[in-house]
């Protein structure tokens, strides 16, 4: 196992219960001991930086995995209101979606996205992502502390 001088939070914002799990069980197969918790919608993802209802003690995440297709508030919506906040923009974004239009690539980035990724189609694959995700953002970027953000 990995072991970092700080624990790591990313958020993981998904409405696919099989794209959730397989990110989760991406983690466990690259050692990993972030938390990584995760939120079905881009309500549930601002209620929970929000901290609000069930999400009342939630940690604030280090960094967001966000899918752009999801129901009640998508991801673009999601993350307009994210860069908008300023106690909320410093959170790394990186979108991780199936959608590879060149017009949600473009507004993500208008929209103070980090990165614009497109899921892998095989597990293989999303492991080899995960670990070059752990290895830029969680070793090589130096990101805010949690209470900073």
């Amino acid at each position: 196992m990995k072991l970092s001088a700080r624990s790591i939070t990313i958020l993981l914002a998904d409405d696919d219960a099989d794209d959730r799990l397989l990110v989760q069980e991406a983690f466990e197969e690259n050692h990993l001991i972030n938390i990584l918790e995760t939120v079905e919608d881009g309500e549930q993802l601002l209620d929970y930086l929000y901290q609000r209802d069930r999400f009342f003690d939630a940690p604030r995440p280090n960094l967001i995995l966000l899918d752009l297709n999801m129901p009640r508030k998508s991801g673009l919506e999601a993350l307009r209101e994210i860069k908008a906040d300023a106690d909320l923009r410093r959170i790394p974004v990186i979108v991780l979606t199936t959608s590879k239009a060149e017009e949600d690539i473009l507004r993500s980035y208008d929209l103070g996205v980090n990165s614009f990724i497109v899921k892998p189609v095989t597990f293989d694959s999303l492991v080899t992502l995960v670990k070059a995700l752990d290895s830029y953002w969680f070793q090589i970027v130096q990101l805010p502390t949690a209470e900073v953000i």
